[in-house]
């Protein structure tokens, strides 16, 4: 699986907070109203940013173990996530966190979420959560996903999936060959197989209804402008970057593109968060 520096992880942060479907993350809430205590298996964790993001309308006492490839960032999310809570204890390799009324325990584990998936699974969570992952996976692994969750009954809670979808203000003559090499180079192999890329969320509710799960949508679109200029220039070279990866475009065009992107007054990529639950 690609990596992610912590860098630009802390910087998307405050977006993807504001951009979670409202809806979908009271319906998670809803869903485990009356537990007292849950266990969740978040997966590609990151810096933890999906915990913070999510923990609120969870009981109040949880119990996450963050999962990722990258031993750094899994170092990265202790300390962030330290600093973040009002009171933090460590009790042997766990962080005993406390946010507000939230009591949560933080477990860390690297593991490769292609070679490890049924053993992490086997885990016996009561939910399992991810974010900004399912487009980086290739169709079989999400089928694979959604049986080996289908096999235990446990659910699932992802948000920020890209759909593919981008408007940039205002708009270049470029736009769309850009977009379209970008997509392109979505596809490309992130550590799964093949990924799906803007595909993700549509090929993962059908797995998951194949499967017998009841499956809700909702949108998360990022909405970036003045006040996010720093992350829209992130976005604007990072895409840039990759498209010049494919070869679709010119570096000449490339090059015109990102200088008019760089003025870009706002910016709304499209996202879809996904709760599938079995029924």
């Amino acid at each position: 699986m690609s990596g992610f520096s912590p860098d630009w992880l802390a910087l998307r942060e405050p977006a993807d907070h504001a951009a979670r479907n409202p809806e979908l993350l009271s319906a998670v809430g809803a869903y485990f109203a009356g537990r007292h205590s849950l266990t969740i298996v978040d997966l590609g964790s990151g810096a933890g940013s999906n915990l913070r993001g999510s923990y609120s309308t969870l009981p109040n006492r949880q119990h996450w173990t963050l999962v990722d490839h990258d031993e750094k960032l899994l170092q990265v999310a202790r300390e962030r996530l330290a600093a973040w809570a009002d009171e933090t204890q460590e009790q042997g390799e766990e962080l005993v966190l406390t946010k507000g009324e939230k009591i949560i325990t933080v477990d860390t584990r690297q593991a490769d979420l292609n070679k490890d998936l049924e053993w992490i699974l086997g885990w016996q969570p009561d939910l399992i959560t991810a974010a900004a992952l399912l487009d980086l996976a290739s169709k079989r692994w999400l089928e694979r996903f959604a049986a080996a969750l289908a096999s235990q009954r446990l659910p699932l809670y992802t948000v920020l999936t890209y759909d593919g979808r981008e408007k940039w203000q205002p708009e270049h003559a470029t736009d769309a060959r850009v977009l379209a090499a970008f997509h392109h180079h979505q596809h490309s192999d992130k550590g799964f197989g093949p990924a799906v890329g803007p595909n993700a969320t549509e090929i993962s509710a059908e797995a998951f209804r194949k499967a017998g799960f009841a499956v809700s949508i909702g949108e998360s679109p990022w909405l970036l402008g003045e006040k996010q200029r720093e992350l829209l220039l992130a976005l604007a070279e990072g895409s840039a970057g990759a498209v010049l990866e494919t070869g679709h475009l010119d570096k000449a065009s490339v090059t015109e593109w990102l200088a008019a992107r760089r003025d870009s007054e706002s910016c709304m990529i499209g996202h879809l968060d996904l709760w599938a639950r079995p029924v």
